[in-house]
């Protein structure tokens, strides 16, 4: 049953990375950026919550109401000035735009709040758990990170598959020249695939944030989390951003089955072997479909 209990766990990390995963593949899949700042947003969105939860004195599960909100208008905005002009000069300024904002939050935040650790209470929900079989446990919280991680994805597909919005979001990530002489405004179009993009990077950061401890520097690594799944899933493939995420999360936990300290080395292994096997990934995509 250990191994079946790593197993359970490694599906429930998985979660956690395919919702940090999920607003990267869709930044890159219809605005074209590689988001350097992707892991630092993620962390301070669950710095936002830090900063006024206090004031509204409230489980940290109420901020799932107002972070989101405040990040999707922040990424339209975003996108129409900092991150269209970068584009519109050239790919490597948008990575240097990018990394210049990922070095601006990590000392903004270091200034505001120190380098001291902080987490978000959930009450209980962080230590309940059940107990499905003898020595396999599923906690509540890692649980709810997955479902949560399904039902962020799946929203995002059902809105790209089923909504007017979703058509042209599709319409501008295959062709945008196209889709702007068919009538598509395609600056707001892609400021609302941003917006959307970077509510799920505010939910990704508030979930590590129940999760785990969190510092104004820890953006970094799961930036690389974050950039493995995409490209283990399969660029453009939102459930294949899902199946990424799983497969490195299994890595990571049978990792430390086998080595406690031995989970970092499995990830970047799988990843290694997944670039040399199937360098597209396990369900490539043209677009976010």
């Amino acid at each position: 049953m250990v191994w079946v209990n790593a197993i359970v766990q490694g599906l429930m990390l998985g979660g956690l990375f395919a919702l940090f995963a999920c607003g990267l593949s869709l930044l890159f899949g219809v605005v074209g950026v590689i988001n350097l700042a992707h892991g630092d947003f993620a962390v301070l969105g669950a710095y936002v919550a830090v900063a006024l939860l206090p004031s509204v004195h409230t489980n940290a599960l109420w901020a799932l109401l107002f972070v989101p909100p405040i990040f999707a208008v922040f990424g339209y905005g975003a996108q129409r000035t900092v991150l269209q002009r970068s584009l519109d000069t050239g790919p490597l300024t948008t990575l240097l735009v990018t990394f210049g904002l990922s070095v601006v939050i990590q000392n903004a935040l270091l200034e505001g709040f120190s380098a001291d650790s902080h987490s978000l209470s959930v009450g209980a929900l962080a230590t309940s758990a059940f107990h499905p079989a003898h020595g396999v446990v599923v906690p509540y919280l890692r649980l709810a990170i997955l479902l949560t991680a399904v039902a962020v994805l799946g929203s995002v597909q059902l809105l790209l598959a089923r909504t007017s919005v979703g058509r042209q979001i599709r319409a501008v990530a295959d062709d945008p020249e196209a889709a702007s002489v068919s009538g598509v405004s395609t600056r707001h179009i892609t400021g609302i695939a941003a917006g959307i993009a970077f509510a799920t990077v505010a939910v990704a950061g508030l979930a590590f944030g129940m999760y785990a401890q969190f510092a104004p520097t820890t953006g970094s690594t799961w930036l690389l989390y974050a950039f493995e799944a995409v490209i283990v899933g399969g660029l453009g493939s939102l459930w294949g951003t899902l199946a990424g995420g799983c497969v490195l999360g299994l890595a990571q936990t049978i990792g430390e089955q086998i080595a406690p300290t031995a989970g970092t080395l499995a990830v970047q292994l799988v990843f290694l072997a997944m670039l040399a096997v199937r360098p597209t990934g396990l369900f490539p995509a043209r677009v976010a479909v």
